[in-house]
Parts: C-alpha cells; structure tokens; sequence
C-alpha cells in the first residue's frame, strides 16, 4: 500500500500567528485563546454554589456567540519537589525520618493517581465576515474576550488574555507534543 505522507504543517489548519496571539486558519477564519483559571468549586458554601451558578447561567445567556472549552490534562513530574524535599533534609538532619516518609508517601499516591493538572481555555473565533478585513476581525475578537472575562470574573474565574504569538505558540506545542510537556 502506497499512502501519501503529509507533514504536520500542512496537516494543522494553521496558516500563521500573529504577534498579537491570535491565529489565522487557512480557511481565513481567526481564533483567539483564553485561558481561564477555574475556583475550585467544591470548596464554596451553599449560598455561594447557588450564585456562581446564576453567574454561569448569565454567562451562558450574555455569550451569543460560539465558543469552544478546551481541558488539558498535564502530568505533573514531581522529581523536582522530591529533590528539594532531598536537598532540605540534608540541612536539617532531624527531619530525616519525616522526610523520607513523606517522600515514600508522595511516590506511593504518585503510583496510583498519577499526580496531574488541568489547563482551561476558551477558544473563540470570528464570524464570517465577507469582508474579512484583519483589523476588524481583530476588534471582533477582542471585544469577545472582554465579554468573557466579564462573566467569568463575575463567576469568580480569573482570565488570562493569551496576546502574544510565543505564548499562543507554546499551547498549541503543548497539545502537539503532550509527552514531552511538563509545566
């Protein structure tokens, strides 16, 4: 079987990264990413669980346009907190015993959880615009954000603005090369 072999540049739908982070597809529609850093929902009373979910709802609602919720599940490599753990217990020897406990117990729950994080983005694109001139594409899709980051500060979330092309550049490697990223 002959199979043609295809690069991975011309397998994205990327056709470049502006310096402001936002991405151009080859069928001319933009993206923009938004990175959200979630509360922990868990953690809030009943009366705070019930307004949250009132803010979503009004998100949900204020939000008419399309948008996309990305999860990234990162594993985390704990070899670095194990040998500052390490590097401590040498300077107080008393703590040895302690120490190696807690190491053990970070190796055992490591072993059976695999200890990781999660990484929230929104991605959001432009309308079709006939037009499509860049500048307003670009105002359209800040003007979103904005929106956003409204209703979720409203829900609690912090946002971050991804508005510059090495950051954007960095995620889209980090969802390319998910074995070899370690935040």
């Amino acid at each position: 079987m002959n199979q043609n072999k295809v690069s991975v540049q011309e397998w994205l739908p990327i056709e470049k990264i502006l310096n402001n982070g936002i991405i151009k597809l080859k069928n001319n529609n933009y993206i923009k990413l938004i990175k959200v850093y979630p509360i922990n929902y868990n953690l809030k009373s009943e009366f705070e669980k019930t307004t949250i979910l009132n803010s979503y709802k009004i998100f949900l609602k204020t939000c008419n346009f399309d948008f996309q919720i990305l999860i990234q599940s990162n594993k985390q490599d704990l070899q670095k907190n194990i040998k500052n753990i390490q590097e401590n217990l040498k300077k107080e020897s008393f703590l040895n015993d302690i120490g190696k406990d807690y190491i053990n117990f970070i190796n055992e729950i490591n072993s059976v959880k695999n200890s990781g994080s999660k990484d929230f983005y929104i991605i959001i694109s432009n309308n079709k615009a006939e037009n499509n001139l860049e500048d307003l594409i670009i105002q359209e899709l800040n003007e979103k954000y904005f929106k956003i980051k409204e209703c979720l500060l409203r829900c609690g979330n912090s946002v971050k603005n991804i508005n510059n092309k090495k950051e954007t550049e960095k995620i889209i490697y980090s969802f390319l090369n998910t074995r070899l990223f370690f935040i």
